[in-house]
């Protein structure tokens, strides 16, 4: 679970990894024998059985450094990923974030852009709220309006959701089953529907080689537990 790449002075949320950390952490993937891909191609092998070797790389919020800063580092390692695009504010910036750091998002050429290259774009909503916290007319909107709206950007359809902060429960679950979606990303693991609240891990800027070996295996203890 990646958001920002990009340089920075304060990273008060702790969302930014620096572009060269960030190079630096994909090359500890390829040595290590793993892929990179979209969520979109790690369900559908995880489905037949061939996911052993892959890892999703998820970016959410859909900052403007996802074109300029991360797929040129997806491209030459051959890796693709998946880009959680806030479907209501293409051009805009992070006001969920507010105070603190303003950072660009994805323009809707942008969205075009990414999906051109082979990258999944998938949703996060429409003006990423919090969605426990909001009444059943503005859940429809965030979940199927969001849907409608990331495939009008991408000029694709749209398989996937994440929740935005990570917030989901019984009642947020089934409305994105409802809309349609084949899959959906959670932070932590949990005991809802494990296709549609995926547990991610955190990769941070200080994430060098022993941190992401030992989240790596973290990773893999809490989702077999959670499958237990």
């Amino acid at each position: 679970m990646y958001h920002s790449v990009a340089a920075y002075a304060a990273d008060p949320y702790q969302v930014t990894v620096r572009p060269d950390r960030f190079a630096r952490q994909m090359r500890w993937l390829r040595r290590n024998g793993l892929r990179g891909v979209s969520m979109r191609e790690l369900v559908r092998a995880r489905t037949e059985g061939t996911a052993g070797r892959l890892v999703g790389l998820t970016f959410d919020d859909g900052y403007a450094d996802f074109t300029t800063n991360v797929m040129p580092v997806l491209a030459r390692f051959g890796f693709t990923a998946t880009v959680f695009v806030v479907a209501g504010a293409p051009g805009g910036y992070n006001a969920w974030d507010q105070p603190g750091p303003t950072k660009s998002l994805m323009t809707a050429e942008d969205v075009r852009r990414a999906a051109d290259a082979g990258m999944e774009v998938a949703s996060h909503g429409l003006l990423h709220r919090a969605l426990p916290d909001v009444d059943e007319a503005t859940l429809a909107s965030e979940v199927d309006g969001s849907r409608e709206a990331v495939a009008r950007l991408a000029g694709r359809e749209v398989d996937g959701f994440c929740y935005p902060y990570g917030k989901a429960g019984p009642r947020e679950v089934e409305a994105v089953r409802a809309a349609g979606y084949s899959y959906a990303c959670a932070v932590r693991p949990s005991t809802l529907d494990s296709r549609l609240a995926i547990a991610r891990t955190y990769v941070g800027d200080r994430d060098g080689t022993a941190r992401l070996y030992a989240k790596w295996l973290r990773h893999r203890a809490r989702t077999a537990r959670g499958a237990r």
